[in-house]
């Protein structure tokens, strides 16, 4: 039965798509591999990590072949790394062994409460790997000729100071007093490292460094090292000033790839014979595999993201790669002839993809699209055919209730081409009135070095099926649109994604699709600063939500973990050179000038953006009885793990604008407090 809204008091939709369903039934899908071909000759099994919001954000290794899946390890472990606190590659997968007194294959996980490497067997109880210490893990690699795990590992300081970061060894080899091993450093010198990884023969180790202040898609180096002689120290053989490079491997051949930004964008490159030219000359050596104006790379935010794979002829590639935000899938295939690549698009019905790992003629893959949520997914390149192993989400929607997005491109800061996804009101049960135009929610990403996708959002769902209208903005700065356009925010965060998601705002509004009184900022971490600067800065918005936001930079700076303690270098300016810009552009600074509705949400556990940043905004704001409220998780850090928070801040979203903006709201939500 169709309702049509015919009062002024405009009506939040009923909607079937409910803040419980979408806590409860939704997992975060991460670091999809193969593990290895078995001795009988069948199908390798597939491995995925699962964040499940159910057991308190608990992440499970789970793996997959044609009798079903099954979780690695029982309750009460967690396959999760504190590493530059985002973690990443937090397990690896081992070939047969007997570690278990059976021959099986394995994996060797971090396990989050304690932070130490324990190993893993289908139905049997892990078993530490590693000792105790101030030892932190990711990246995990088999080094199968020294029966060891080569992985990045953070050193925790004693007493205050910065962790030391370094290339190191733990044995396989387990201790008879169950202690554990202690590892082996075997390469320090650098701020950073990530990507360590070993050619076949295990004589050489490529990996990733890079140095204060740069942040690693700023400015990073190609490091060979040679495993057989420690004296000989590493040699930097791609990247250097304003270039970076991204995930290495090394085909069975000795060939070296490599993801290289040299062009301006992350395209892949080879070294074809690194053993043989290993000196500094082979940075000469390296030649493109594909040259296009597109992003054949990520923003290293988390370890062991790949997004490509060798091929089953170990010469060609499968990538994924990002054309204005849209992801595709490539096959680089080798020409023996002519001894060159040449370029294949595949045709997929996804717009975003990585965790890219190959396996004979199979390749899988973490994908998503505007009609389906992230998944596992794993893709036949004989017949091409797609096979979902595992979704994102139990949650079963109607296509009458799902809003598409639209790719817009709109004036922003400094009069460029700015890019979004606009995601208009959709619910099937509602005859729209073209007259009472939506409420619009601007969505600022995090990162701010980071992208918005068009893949299913159940978040998104969420409001356009009760009659808001979203825009998720990739503002100047974002990737996915080459080094150029990432570099927009340089020396301007802060400026240019406000200006960016107001000039979204400013489109949809001379558009006539949304409703210009009634407009909302929202975004978290980086993008919680975006929000909180359009509030503070402009008056294009009414009201704002600010998911652990930053709201002091220069207290961000002194309170903030190591990977990103120098990020604001290149987003605003040294400090203290440049300590009038880190005051005058931060919006505690002037709350003077914020006068519209604002509610926070922080987790108390937060190391990247601490409490104190909405504490102080949240106190100004009350001070000066600016209408204002707060929730605080225990037990939850950057980002919400846990459905029962995930479910409340929804709600409790829902229940302020509700209030704010005067709307007909039928749910039956908890009241939150308000201060008005």
């Amino acid at each position: 039965m169709n309702q049509t809204e015919s009062s002024n008091k405009r009506k939040v939709w009923q909607s079937p798509i409910g803040a419980q369903e979408i806590a409860g039934g939704s997992i975060k899908l991460q670091e999809s591999q193969f593990g290895f071909k078995s001795a009988n000759g069948s199908d390798p099994f597939v491995y995925w990590l699962e964040t499940r919001p159910l057991e308190g954000g608990r992440n499970v290794v789970v793996r997959n072949d044609k009798h079903g899946a099954e979780d690695m390890f029982p309750q009460g472990y967690n396959a999760r790394t504190l590493v530059h606190e985002y973690g990443g590659g937090a397990y690896a997968v081992l070939p047969e062994c007997t570690v278990f007194g059976d021959a099986q294959e394995i994996i060797v996980f971090v396990n989050y409460k304690d932070q130490r490497l324990y190993l893993a067997a289908s139905g049997k109880e892990p078993r530490a790997l590693s000792c105790e210490g101030p030892w932190r893990y990711a990246d995990l690699v088999f080094d199968k000729n020294r029966n060891r795990i080569l992985c990045v590992m953070e050193i925790l300081p004693e007493a205050g100071g910065e962790p030391q970061n370094v290339i190191a060894a733990v044995s396989l080899e387990l201790d008879q007093n169950s202690v554990g091993n202690e590892p082996i450093v075997l390469y320090a010198g650098h701020d950073f490292f990530a990507f360590p990884r070993l050619n076949e023969s295990g004589s050489l180790c490529a990996f990733i460094a890079w140095e204060h202040p740069n942040m690693p898609w700023d400015e990073s180096r190609l490091f060979l090292a040679d495993l057989n002689d420690p004296t000989r120290e590493p040699e930097i053989v791609a990247g250097g000033v304003d270039n970076s490079v991204y995930q290495p491997l090394f085909a069975p051949d000795g060939t070296l790839f490599f993801v290289d930004e040299e062009s301006g964008f992350w395209n892949i490159y080879k070294i074809s014979a690194p053993e043989t030219v290993f000196s500094s000359s082979s940075v000469e050596k390296k030649i493109p595999v594909v040259s296009m104006s597109a992003e054949f790379g990520l923003p290293l935010w988390v370890f062991a993201d790949n997004t490509y794979a060798l091929a089953e002829d170990e010469k060609s590639l499968y990538s994924v790669y990002c054309e204005k935000g849209l992801w595709f899938l490539s096959l680089l295939e080798f020409d023996n002839k002519k001894n060159h690549y040449t370029f294949c698009k595949i045709e997929t019905p996804f717009t975003d993809m990585d965790y890219v790992s190959a396996r004979g003629t199979d390749i899988v893959m973490i994908a998503g699209a505007p009609n389906m949520v992230r998944s596992v997914v794993k893709f036949d390149t004989r017949d091409k055919s797609f096979q979902i192993l595992r979704s994102g989400s139990s949650l079963q929607i109607d296509k009458g209730f799902i809003s598409i997005p639209q790719t817009i491109e709109f004036e922003g800061a400094n009069k460029e081409l700015a890019h979004a996804f606009f995601y208009p009101p959709q619910n099937k049960n509602v005859e729209v009135n073209n007259i009472d135009k939506p409420p619009l929610i601007v969505r600022s990403h995090g990162g701010p070095t980071s992208a918005s996708d068009a893949v299913l959002n159940l978040t998104y769902q969420f409001w356009t099926s009760r009659g808001f209208a979203v825009v998720d903005v990739n503002y100047g700065g974002s990737t996915g649109f080459g080094r150029k356009y990432r570099n927009r925010l340089l020396k301007n965060w802060g400026i240019v994604d406000m200006l960016d998601c107001q000039g979204a705002a400013q489109y949809l509004c001379d558009k006539g699709l949304v409703d210009p009184k009634r407009l909302i900022i929202a975004g978290g971490s980086a993008g919680g600063y975006t929000t909180l600067c359009a509030l503070t800065f402009c008056d294009t918005f009414t009201a704002g939500c600010s998911y652990y936001g930053i709201g002091d930079l220069k207290a961000l700076m002194n309170d903030t973990h190591k990977f990103e303690s120098r990020y604001l270098d290149s987003l605003i300016g040294p400090y203290p050179e440049a300590a009038s810009l880190y005051f005058d552009r931060s919006p505690i600074n002037f709350t003077n000038k914020l006068n519209c509705p604002v509610i926070f949400f922080q987790g108390l556990e937060d190391k990247v953006v601490p409490p104190s940043q909405a504490e102080q905004m949240v106190a100004a704001l009350k001070d000066k009885k600016v209408t204002v409220a707060y929730l605080a998780y225990e037990g939850e850090q950057h980002g919400f793990r846990k459905a029962e928070n995930i479910k409340r801040t929804m709600e409790a979203e829902l229940y302020f604008y509700a209030l704010i903006f005067d709307l007909d709201l039928k749910e039956k939500i908890e009241p939150i407090s308000v201060n008005f």
